[in-house]
């Protein structure tokens, strides 16, 4: 049957910004005819946000019990259960989609690297405290053996070693199953609905490349590695991965660490792979989260939709016990902090103290996608002014916007056509960083 693009009201929003528009619409004829409805709408959504709150607690210690910062990656290899008397610098091999730099081919066998962007990358540059080995994705196709083994040679002076891809991989594995269906489902957003058929045939080709993609990164693994080395999986693009490099070696340390929510297992049992992905992830001998909350989530998901126990220190199944804790990461603050100093940043922080001298400065700093709320936020500044009038000469809202998943059309948002619709577009500015 066709999707809604057939049968939909013309007046309907095609796009979760145009429904942020209406809805802002319909909220301001509503004050003027029923002044308390606001009032009485968010005490219902208060009121109905059990849904997204688990109720069992597994007796996981709390988020307070563990370590911040960059000393999470040291809890992570500690809680592998190794002997004592290792190295003082013990091997550890980072496995994520992407390398912390970025290829760009010069030549036949020239390439220039470049630091990536990104939120993994910022709080992995801090691990100092072992010898690091970083296994990822350069981000650029390489076809021919000559150019694969120049980026090797130019990714090992930065201790990187590249898994590469080819580009029906990438479209099916990382924009599709990962940008298409995990990352939005992680998020709440739930899963694509125009056209249920449609959807059903891409989804099983993307799942079949995702696990391709996955026993890729597990074969470079296997090459490098050496025994005694710790092997830590990041995020949700590499959920296969620790089920793969079990099957290899049993023996090996294997950590898997997501860097989004976890939803709740009533959210996660909508994904028509959800038992499958939970016993590859289990596999591994530490799980880690952010939080105290999404790691309760998936021992519950554990629990419910595969009939597991859930015990005090993670999952057991059959007698192996796999552990589920929460690492809060942090960042590299240090750097930061130095880079005050410098005098490009000198004077661009002179530059934006006389820019906006006399007015309280809203800072954001973003990537550009649906779930960072931009919109909203924009949205929320404007009824700010509109409801203190005093205000207005006095506050600007600076954003800052980083593009990202630009290949994948759902996560896009176009602010400069959102904000042509919002008033008191003066006092706000964006900034784009390419």
């Amino acid at each position: 049957m066709p999707g809604n693009n057939y049968n939909c009201n013309p007046s309907t929003p095609r796009s979760r910004l145009e429904r942020l528009l209406r809805e802002r619409e319909l909220r301001r004829s509503n004050r003027v005819l029923h002044p308390t409805e606001d009032g009485n709408r968010q005490a219902e959504l208060l009121g109905n946000d059990n849904f997204l709150t688990e109720g069992e607690n597994f007796g996981l210690s709390s988020e307070e019990d563990f370590p911040e910062g960059v000393a999470a990656a040291k809890a992570f290899a500690d809680g592998c259960e190794w002997k004592e008397g290792r190295t003082p610098k013990q091997r550890l091999l980072v496995v994520a989609n992407r390398l912390p730099v970025s290829a760009v081919r010069k030549g036949e066998d020239s390439w220039q690297l470049e630091m990536s962007v990104g939120g993994l990358v910022s709080a992995l540059l801090g691990v100092k405290e072992f010898d690091a080995r970083w296994i990822g994705w350069a981000g650029v196709n390489v076809p021919d053996s000559a150019g694969q083994k120049a980026l090797t040679k130019a990714l090992a002076e930065k201790r990187c070693i590249p898994v590469f891809l080819d580009e029906e991989i990438v479209h099916q594995y990382y924009n599709g199953y990962c940008n298409n269906i995990l990352w939005p489902l992680f998020h709440y957003l739930g899963l694509p609905q125009e056209d249920r058929l449609a959807t059903t045939r891409s989804f099983q080709s993307q799942f079949d490349a995702y696990k391709k993609a996955n026993q890729m990164f597990a074969d470079v693994v296997h090459k490098h590695y050496l025994d005694g080395d710790v092997v830590w999986c990041h995020d949700y693009h590499l959920m296969f991965l620790p089920k793969c490099l079990k099957e290899h070696n049993n023996k090996m340390k294997v950590g898997w660490f997501l860097h989004t929510p976890f939803p709740s297992s009533e959210i996660h049992r909508t994904l028509p792979s959800r038992s499958e992905l939970l016993r590859s992830v289990l596999a591994a001998d530490l799980v880690g989260f952010h939080t105290y909350d999404y790691a309760r989530h998936f021992v519950s998901a554990c629990t419910r939709i595969l009939g597991l126990e859930g015990t005090p220190e993670g999952v057991e199944d059959q007698g192996k016990l796999t552990r589920v804790a929460a690492f809060p990461i942090g960042i590299d603050s240090d750097r930061f902090i130095r880079a005050l100093e410098l005098p490009q940043v000198q004077e661009h922080m002179k530059e934006l103290k006389e820019r906006f001298a006399g007015r309280k400065v809203m800072l954001g700093v973003d990537r550009l996608d649906m779930i960072k709320g931009i919109p909203q936020k924009i949205l929320a500044f404007e009824k700010f002014l509109e409801e203190n009038l005093n205000w207005r000469d006095k506050v600007v809202l600076l954003q800052i916007a980083v593009p990202t998943r630009t290949d994948v059309p759902e996560c896009r948002i176009d602010l400069l056509t959102f904000t042509h619709y919002v008033h008191y577009t003066l006092l706000l500015v964006l900034i784009f960083v390419p």
